[in-house]
């Protein structure tokens, strides 16, 4: 029996929750519904969700604080849920972790097809079926990039990072000293048919550099006016 992917919403407009529930149920995802902040965090340790799809405007803990919380603590994926569209909010929801940020309102069908293409991202790598299976890796001086199994080793220690994360990380690295507009990372990374802006790239930089610190050998460079490269020295 195929065991379900479990979806926490965390809406406190009833109607709203109710309908994405419906959407996700009838896609054969098990769904819990919680109206605010410190009922996420308290149902998320009981319930293990596979994914979150946060609203930001709850009572009490909002959301920014729900999804900072569950960042410092889970990798679990992050949907945020706004009808606020301004990009300065987009990107402070990118940049506290959330995977993904749809704008209300929105199209159910939509929100399952993106519900669906973050799942994929999160999924563990399969069992090799034989040793001779090449393993998609790239190695530095003191970092080591797993592809075939979505690791990253720098100084000897593991770096947790989400899938996107480690997709453009390994992109950039696979092509080192190589230059690419924002626009080539977005295409190459999150798809042509991503709905967002430039600045995802931007963000999703910030956060490597915060994890992945420049080395005497290696470091991600802004190239200005044009994007981003893995510099080798």
């Amino acid at each position: 029996m195929v065991t379900k992917q479990k979806i926490l919403i965390v809406d406190d407009d009833e109607n709203i929750a109710e309908l994405i529930s419906l959407y996700l149920t009838k896609e054969c995802f098990d769904t819990k519904i919680v109206f605010d902040g410190e009922s996420a965090l308290t149902t998320f340790e009981t319930y293990q969700p596979n994914l979150v799809l946060l609203d930001l405007m709850l009572p009490g803990i909002d959301g920014y604080q729900v999804c900072r919380e569950l960042r410092s603590n889970f990798s679990v994926p992050i949907i945020m849920l706004s009808a606020k569209g301004e990009i300065f909010d987009k990107v402070l929801g990118l940049e506290l972790g959330a995977d993904d940020y749809m704008i209300k309102p929105f199209d159910p069908k939509e929100l399952v097809a993106r519900v669906r293409a973050v799942l994929r991202r999160y999924q563990p790598a399969k069992p090799q079926p034989s040793t001779n299976t090449k393993i998609k890796q790239v190695e530095y001086d003191d970092l080591t990039i797993n592809f075939t199994n979505y690791s990253v080793t720098c100084d000897g220690k593991a770096v947790d990072m989400p899938p996107k994360e480690l997709e453009l990380l390994y992109f950039l690295a696979s092509s080192p000293n190589q230059v690419f507009t924002r626009e080539q990372l977005l295409d190459q990374i999150w798809g042509y048919e991503y709905i967002g802006d430039t600045r995802t790239v931007d963000v999703h930089i910030k956060r490597l550099r915060s994890k992945i610190k420049d080395h005497p050998s290696w470091k991600l460079s802004t190239v200005w006016g044009i994007g981003y490269k893995f510099e080798v020295r």
